[in-house]
């Protein structure tokens, strides 16, 4: 006798796949989303990234993998820090070794099967680091794409995955621009942040926010005006990333740079 699993799973593989386009990091407008948080509710919870303040020691990825219990040696991770070195010559490489769990222990570029890349220290124009995790998108393609309901979207924007009803078909991780989801290797279904909404919804910080010691990570609440996060997204300079696929995502970026993908 077939399982309801296996049976969604089979109708799933059998309808096409998903193409996603390439795109860029664009300039968010804080007066546009201020018009469209309307919504009922008194909470829609963003995430705040300060890439000035990011230093690549890997403590959030750290925190993050035994918050939620990804394994530790695992090469998937909820979370994760890139490493941004633009040359002189208008080359841009980046790299993310075991997604930053351990920081960056050498100043040489992992070009995974190009292998490490070793820049001189005068043909380096700048370099930085990007943290990222889900965008937590008011308009989820994920959730869209998802044929059983397992991804769904709280009232409070978070969205997240029932493990219980997930068939392991991988059209939310086809789906996702962001390319934040992962298939668990030991509960094999779909993964990714949920900004720690068990921690969140008690009053407490994310795992990642707490374990960063130079405040690069900070998550608010857009429906209060007084909350400093929101206050720094309102007046601020901030960015949003891939914003022409329309997804409207919650995670928003002090100091990135056009190289940032």
């Amino acid at each position: 006798m077939i399982s309801r699993r296996e049976f969604c799973h089979k109708a799933v593989i059998a309808v096409g796949g998903i193409m996603i386009p390439l795109t860029a990091l664009e300039l968010f407008d804080p007066r546009r989303l201020a018009a469209e948080k309307g919504g009922s509710g008194t909470t829609r919870w963003a995430f705040l990234v300060d890439a000035h303040k990011c230093v690549g020691c890997g403590f959030c990825v750290k925190s993050c993998k035994i918050e939620n219990q990804t394994p530790y040696d695992s090469n998937v991770s909820r979370t994760w820090v890139e490493r941004y070195v633009v040359t002189k010559d208008g080359n841009t490489y980046i790299d993310s070794p075991k997604a930053c769990r351990d920081g960056f222990t050498t100043t040489k570029i992992d070009q995974n099967h190009q292998g490490m890349k070793d820049i001189r220290t005068e043909d380096v124009a700048k370099a930085f680091f990007v943290p990222k995790l889900c965008n937590q998108c008011d308009n989820p393609p994920c959730v869209q794409v998802c044929p059983v309901g397992a991804t769904y979207q709280t009232e409070d924007g978070v969205v997240l995955v029932d493990r219980s009803w997930c068939i392991g078909c991988g059209y939310c991780v086809m789906g996702c621009p962001y390319g934040v989801r992962f298939f668990h290797p030991e509960h094999h279904v779909a993964e990714k942040c949920n900004f720690c909404y068990h921690r969140i919804t008690k009053g407490m910080k994310t795992a990642c926010v707490d374990a960063c010691p130079f405040g690069a990570r900070r998550i608010g609440n857009l429906r209060d005006k007084d909350d400093p996060v929101t206050k720094v997204i309102m007046t601020e300079r901030v960015n949003v990333l891939k914003e022409e696929y329309g997804t409207k995502p919650q995670v928003f970026y002090l100091g990135l740079s056009m190289e940032v993908k």
